[in-house]
């Protein structure tokens, strides 16, 4: 069996910046989480790296190796981190995505080394399905070896996302009173969830009054529909912007975890303008430029929302945004959003 020590480490410790700009507009200490500068250019990187990393780790002798080749559905940045996690143990990668993922990030996927990316489905639900019962299937008639990688939904994911709580608070030296995250499928939701678990065990309870704020667009909101409906709930169909946010079903944990008695989630959903805002807003005040998935929890930030969510919040409470990332953005999308919601200079 090989050691992790053994292998490299396909993500990296990312830094917690302080915003006096973001504070002012929302009233209270803003911090913020720069997954953006992970190597995939998201939080992905975490997870995903860490579920291949204990895969190979698993493996009884390195004869096997050879014959490896992970297999990832998504619809763009848990791909784009599985082939770069990929590429960094030595492993090939082939991606599939849905109809709705756009050329661009096809193209960003393809760059990274990917040696196949195919698209099926018109979202990420119909993608899984074709990945699992026809691709994978004809991998293993060729004689490979291959190894689904889902984009969230697995505990590995989960305690690679959960390494995020324990950098922030180190860095911020204390427990902040809330975490902001976006949700897609809930990977990274779920990741927060289980950190938050391991500084009660070191901290004791107290650390357990963290609060998370769950973050979805409309139309890419199945964490707030299974809230309503009271029971695991799928969309029937993703029409947000926020593609990359584009799982018709949350994972069950990530549900179960959102409904435990005591919690401290806050769901809220925005609409696709206001995701854009936040991106807009976002790369004027720190010259960041993120995707819509990660622009609505920036979102909250700007006109009163993150104190309407939060209305407990004082000019000292600190507050950390988990600056998500991904790479579905250009500078172009960033200045047509601009003009179309009429804040350009």
């Amino acid at each position: 069996m090989t050691s992790t020590s053994d292998l490299a480490i396909p993500w990296r410790q990312t830094p917690l910046i302080y915003s006096p700009l973001l504070s002012k507009s929302a009233g209270c200490k803003i911090y913020l989480k720069l997954e953006n500068l992970q190597p995939s250019g998201s939080f992905k990187s975490r997870g995903i790296g860490n579920l291949l990393l204990s895969h190979l780790s698993s493996l009884p002798d390195q004869s096997s190796r050879a014959a490896l080749h992970f297999y990832s559905s998504s619809g763009g940045n848990a791909g784009l981190a599985c082939v770069f996690a990929a590429v960094e143990l030595g492993v090939p990668a082939t991606i599939v995505v849905p109809l709705s993922t756009s050329a661009f990030m096809i193209g960003k996927i393809r760059e990274a080394g990917a040696r196949e990316v195919l698209q099926e489905g018109r979202s990420w639900y119909e993608a899984d399905a074709y990945l699992r019962d026809v691709v994978i299937p004809a991998a293993e008639g060729r004689g490979e070896i291959p190894v689904y990688v889902p984009p969230f939904d697995d505990p590995r994911i989960w305690e690679g996302n959960a390494g995020l709580v324990g950098e922030m608070v180190e860095q911020l030296e204390e427990v902040p009173e809330a975490v902001v995250c976006s949700v897609g499928g809930g990977g990274l939701f779920c990741g927060i969830v289980k950190g938050r678990e391991r500084l009660v065990k070191e901290r004791g309870r107290g650390a357990g009054g963290m609060q998370i704020v769950a973050v979805e667009t409309e139309g890419a909101d199945s964490l707030a529909l299974s809230l309503r409906e009271g029971e695991l709930s799928t969309l029937p169909a993703i029409t947000s912007i926020a593609t990359t946010l584009g799982a018709r079903t949350v994972a069950r944990q990530a549900f179960e975890y959102a409904v435990a008695e005591g919690s401290g989630v806050r769901s809220v959903v925005l609409r696709d303008e206001e995701a854009m805002e936040g991106c807009v807003r976002f790369a004027n005040d720190e010259r960041i430029m993120v995707e819509a998935s990660c622009g609505v929890s920036i979102a909250l930030c700007y006109g009163g929302r993150l104190r309407r969510v939060l209305p407990e919040l004082t000019e000292e409470s600190k507050v950390v945004i988990v600056v998500c990332g991904g790479k579905n953005v250009t500078a172009g999308m960033l200045n047509e959003w601009e003009i179309q919601l009429g804040l350009a200079a």
